[in-house]
């Protein structure tokens, strides 16, 4: 039997992108634009953004929010939809978006 538990109300993101070559210092500059306002954002728990350690032209944002509508409200922001349309097709060459929900051991 197992002994835990999963959070089902709130919702964990994982955004991965890897830069176009040579634009790796305008994504982390974009991607970091985004931070500041996306932390007041209610509902936002988490918004951190990672440099891997292996690629030096990806970058992953771990983000938490309390429920899922949180989340939406922060992907519908102009904000996100400007990084989403205008500016990721110049500096991001691949990406991966991902949701998940926390295993409490």
């Amino acid at each position: 039997m197992s002994d835990y538990k999963v959070n089902t109300q709130q919702l964990v993101c994982v955004a991965t992108f890897t830069a176009k070559a040579g634009k790796i210092a305008e994504l982390v500059d974009a991607l970091s634009a985004l931070i500041a306002d996306t932390r007041r954002e209610h509902g936002c728990i988490r918004y951190e953004l990672n440099l891997s350690r292996e690629n030096a032209d990806k970058v992953t944002f771990i983000e938490k929010f309390v429920d899922e509508a949180a989340f939406n409200r922060h992907c519908e922001k102009d904000a996100i939809q400007h990084y989403f349309h205008q500016i990721m097709p110049a500096l991001v060459d691949s990406h991966h978006v991902e949701t998940y929900h926390e295993v409490i051991a």
